[in-house]
């Protein structure tokens, strides 16, 4: 694991600012936060290559993809060796349906989140693409009825210093 980075409360208040936005430019953020956009540009670049920032997504709606259906996969690999594991997880980022992929403790060693045209082709992705490889033993799917983001991801209340607890 990567240690975590000291930030003051105007880092703090440009990550809050590019997260909400990430088009912001840095004209307005520095407005914003009450620096200089030059000041602004070089703390971005600091939290760029500390590791805080990692780059900016595009975010696109599935269903208007014609992927609606989305599903979590609960996945148990046997063996769970190092050797069969590498090949199973760049198979598995590899799909076009699949979004997320996490490796887990417990009875399920990976939980796939997927978005699928409609059942037809979820089943035809976990028979021909999950149930098919060797490597997995089991596989329970769950669909998504909704989903929804949570609010921006910020140190805990003890790292942030107490001028910018809110």
């Amino acid at each position: 694991m990567s240690e975590s980075v000291v930030l003051d409360t105007v880092d703090l208040h440009i990550l809050r600012l590019l997260q909400n936005d990430a088009r912001t430019t840095y004209r307005e953020i520095a407005a914003e936060v009450g620096v200089a956009a030059s000041t602004c540009l070089d703390r971005v670049a600091r939290l760029r290559r500390s590791g805080v920032i990692l780059g900016h997504q595009l975010r696109l709606d599935p269903a208007k993809l014609g992927r609606g259906l989305q599903a979590l996969l609960s996945v148990q690999v046997r063996p769970h060796r190092r050797e069969l594991i590498k090949p199973f997880v760049e198979r598995i980022r590899g799909l076009p349906e699949s979004r997320s992929l996490f490796h887990l403790t417990g009875p399920d060693d990976y939980l796939v989140l997927v978005a699928v045209a409609d059942t037809a082709d979820l089943q035809r992705l976990v028979v021909d693409e999950f149930t098919s490889r060797p490597e997995v033993a089991r596989v329970e799917t769950r669909l998504v009825f909704q989903q929804w983001d949570c609010g921006p991801l910020m140190p805990p209340s003890s790292a942030i210093p107490p001028a910018t607890r809110s």
